[in-house]
């Protein structure tokens, strides 16, 4: 079926009403302008995602031709001097076409124009380009990075168009030319790993760090890369705060210009928490479609949701009780709470979005909200959770959502005299139906299963834990995969800038900025062991620190 125009109005307006979604990216960010060529790669990825999904839209071509591209400056990346016959645009359209349909050479694409007359003038051309005009086009009128540009925007459309049920001419290609050939040597040496890393690391932070503005408005002489260059620097020492860091980060930065710490902090304070929010998951949403063009990333499925706590704060916390609030322990300290969702098993571990916790907020808004987030960004199949969130509303919401879960239950006179009974009979493992009170005659429907503990200390019913599920027994197994989360969270506070300030919105700032390091770091990890391997194995191969130190050169330092 063809589109039509009201089908094209259709995909726009549902583009201008999605939150998550920002197009055109160079109206959206400081950090871009019309000319800038990772924009355009996010906003064909914007505009693909959405114009798939339309009954009426099941061809490439159309797509190709619909693409709006009269914002975009090409001039920036033309290497002709003079005009030509053929615009830019049309070009691009052309030999984005060519890499739908994988012709290596131009004597295919010209006997395909010439053969339909009618996709010929959607694209713009007035007639059929000769094959020397094209390879002079791609090889001398293009530059480097428009032609990497058009290889991308092709395989943006065909993993979109592939997705959604739509005819693709052949499978995307690898998203690096950089793979290492069979007769190399196949040892990953740390120059090869790191190389790669640094390729990827530049790659990733051209594209993620946009999602973030200060909104300061033109005409500033600090540019807004030095702020998010600063805080990546905070994040490099652990301790280091921002007006220590300020004044190191002068000598070691390659700017001439750099922000001081405490009008960096005082930009930060301007940010509302959801504002910092709505630009991290558009950060998220640039890093994971990324490696989502990686088959690896498909594995996706599982996430965790918990609360992590700072350290206990050991200030007068007047005015801010609802803010710093008791620990999860029953203990009287005191401490910021933030949530997190993330992905885990399979998955490369990704922060899908983080969120304060205030005095008062039950488990059920937490957990909705988070779910609302990370269901907008993946696909999601199970969720894991702590014990905190034992809750029976909760896990009906989640069941209501068509959603697994598994989740550790308190154990009350009940559960503790059925353990009883188990130790009684040498039992390892039991599972038995109940049904959980809602209120007003309405019951949750539930799996309890109890698990004898490998080399427990205790010899009473404590030799148990007791879960909860509404899947099948076996989704106990991947309750393990919450350990990720713990050694997730060690990692994430040690990307945190260090603070004594009470103020609530730049705490959570310094959190979800460390989180945003840390997705990034476990991201580039996928994507150097797929370029050098073709695998992707749970545990990294560049580390922590070597992902901080390239971002830091990457954004300007050094």
């Amino acid at each position: 079926m063809t589109g039509t125009n009201y089908s094209k109005r259709t995909v726009f307006r549902t583009i201008a009403a999605t939150p998550s979604c920002s197009w055109p990216s160079y109206d959206s960010t400081p950090l871009y302008d019309r000319a800038s060529l990772t924009a355009l790669e996010s906003d064909i990825r914007v505009v693909s995602a959405i114009w798939f999904e339309h009954d009426q839209h099941n061809s490439i071509e159309q797509f190709v031709s619909s693409l709006p591209l009269e914002y975009f400056r090409f001039d920036a990346h033309d290497r002709y001097a003079s005009s030509a016959r053929y615009e830019m645009d049309s070009l691009f359209r052309v030999f984005v076409l060519r890499e739908l349909h994988g012709w290596d050479h131009e004597t295919l694409l010209v006997e395909y124009l010439d053969s339909h007359p009618k996709i010929r003038e959607e694209l713009g051309l007035d007639g059929v380009p000769d094959q020397s005009t094209l390879w002079r086009s791609w090889n001398q009128r293009f530059t480097t990075g428009l032609c990497e540009t058009v290889e991308a925007a092709a395989r943006t459309i065909l993993i979109t168009a592939q997705n959604e049920g739509v005819d693709v001419p052949h499978e995307p290609k690898q998203k690096f030319r950089h793979r290492l050939d069979d007769s190399e040597d196949s040892e990953l040496d740390d120059k090869t790993v790191l190389e790669q890393a640094a390729k990827l690391t530049d790659h990733v932070s051209r594209i993620v760090f946009p999602a973030f503005s200060l909104e300061r408005g033109e005409g500033c002489e600090i540019h807004e890369n030095a702020y998010w260059s600063l805080q990546t620097y905070l994040g490099l020492r652990e301790g280091l705060a921002a007006n220590e860091g300020a004044r190191s980060f002068t000598y070691e930065s390659s700017r001439e210009r750099t922000p001081l710490g405490h009008a960096h902090r005082d930009h930060i304070r301007d940010l509302s928490i959801p504002e910092v929010r709505e630009m991290y998951r558009q950060a998220i949403r640039q890093l994971i479609d990324e490696v989502a063009e990686t088959e690896q990333f498909f594995r996706a499925g599982i996430v965790a949701i918990d609360i992590t706590e700072a350290d206990p704060f050991t200030g007068d916390r007047t005015g801010h009780e609802d803010e710093i609030i008791g620990t999860k322990e029953q203990n009287d300290e005191y401490a910021y709470q933030w949530a997190t969702v993330q992905l885990v098993g399979n998955a490369v571990p990704t922060v899908l979005d983080a969120r304060p916790v205030r005095k008062g907020e039950t488990r059920l808004e937490i957990v909705e909200d988070l779910l609302d987030s990370a269901e907008n960004l993946v696909h999601v199949d199970n969720v894991l959770m702590d014990r905190e969130f034992d809750s029976h509303h909760v896990l009906e919401m989640i069941s209501q959502r068509g959603l697994s879960y598994v989740v550790p239950k308190r154990m009350q006179t009940s559960e503790k005299a059925q353990a009883k009974r188990l130790l009684q009979r040498d039992q390892d493992r039991y599972e038995t139906d109940r049904k959980l009170h809602l209120g007003k005659n309405e019951w949750h429907e539930t799996t309890l299963i109890y698990r004898r503990k490998e080399d427990s200390d205790h010899d009473d019913h404590r030799q148990y834990s007791v879960f909860m599920t509404n899947g099948a027994s076996g989704h106990l197994t991947e309750y393990g995969y919450r350990w990720e989360i713990e050694s997730g969270y060690r990692s994430i506070k040690r990307f945190m800038a260090a603070t004594t300030s009470k103020d609530f919105g730049l705490r959570f700032f310094y959190f979800a900025f460390a989180c945003l390091l840390y997705s990034i770091w476990r991201a580039v990890d996928l994507l150097v062991q797929v370029e050098l391997t073709g695998e992707y194995e749970h545990s990294p191969i560049v580390t922590a620190d070597n992902t901080l130190t390239l971002l830091k050169k990457e954004t300007g330092i050094g």
